[in-house]
């Protein structure tokens, strides 16, 4: 019988992007679980249309779910709230700008007979000097810290089996949730694969991971993850 997938698309001012986004959904999704999925859209406060349009969506597909943020909380918080409202026992979080082809939930499901966790890896990621010196170096911090032996820490395409979602003790409110979300799948011992993945830039809407205040509150949540989870190693320890 094939599994129900939850997909979870956090949005915050993705008018130009949400129609395709859920018609790309909708097709994939479809044939793989004979219709039996649901896509839940998280609006996180859009000073745009994007509300308005998951509304009008959803009144006519009884697939889609909407749920509305009154203050924006920025991707860590629409995340979480996605995840929360997710039923399905497969859950993929992708990015509304749809940077990866969702063809390969193809690939992904069939890993998740041995993985708990199937994360996808960006083959053909360019973005100027600054943004792939800047990634390079935030993964390996990550895989330092934390011991995440994945290649593409921030990739938009993370496929979760039921069980991860709910064992997993998420606090980032920012762009930290990408690599809060493994550490805290490889912290409850759960398995974590790979695939490559094509990566398309975004044309509509504007992203906002490059900008210094971003960069400094990923830092931020970083530390405090770190200190956190220290912490409760350390009782751990004394206990």
């Amino acid at each position: 019988m094939p599994p129900k997938i939850s997909i979870v698309y956090p949005m915050y001012n993705e008018q130009e992007n949400i129609h395709q986004a859920v018609e790309r959904a909708t097709d994939v999704l479809a044939p793989i679980t004979d219709e039996n999925y649901e896509i839940v859209i998280v609006n996180d406060a859009s000073t745009d249309r994007t509300g308005e349009i998951a509304d009008e969506l959803a009144a006519t597909d009884a697939h889609i779910r909407v749920v509305h943020h009154e203050v924006n909380r920025t991707l860590g918080g629409s995340i979480r709230t996605g995840l929360a409202h997710s039923k399905a026992e497969l859950v993929l979080y992708m990015d509304a700008d749809l940077p990866c082809d969702l063809d390969h939930l193809r690939e992904a499901v069939p890993e998740t007979a041995e993985a708990d966790v199937v994360v996808g890896y960006r083959t053909n990621r360019y973005e100027g000097i600054l943004r792939w010196l800047y990634t390079k170096v935030y993964n390996a911090l990550v895989r330092w810290l934390f011991n995440i032996r994945v290649k593409d820490v921030n990739c938009p395409f993370k496929l979760f089996r039921r069980q991860v979602v709910e064992a997993m003790d998420l606090h980032s409110e920012g762009s930290f949730i990408d690599a809060e979300m493994l550490a805290e799948a490889q912290r409850a011992g759960f398995r974590i694969a790979q695939i490559p993945v094509v990566y398309t830039p975004r044309i509509a809407g504007q992203s906002t991971l490059a900008r210094p205040r971003v960069i400094v509150k990923i830092l931020c949540e970083l530390w405090h993850y770190w200190w956190r989870r220290r912490g409760a190693k350390r009782r751990a320890n004394d206990d």
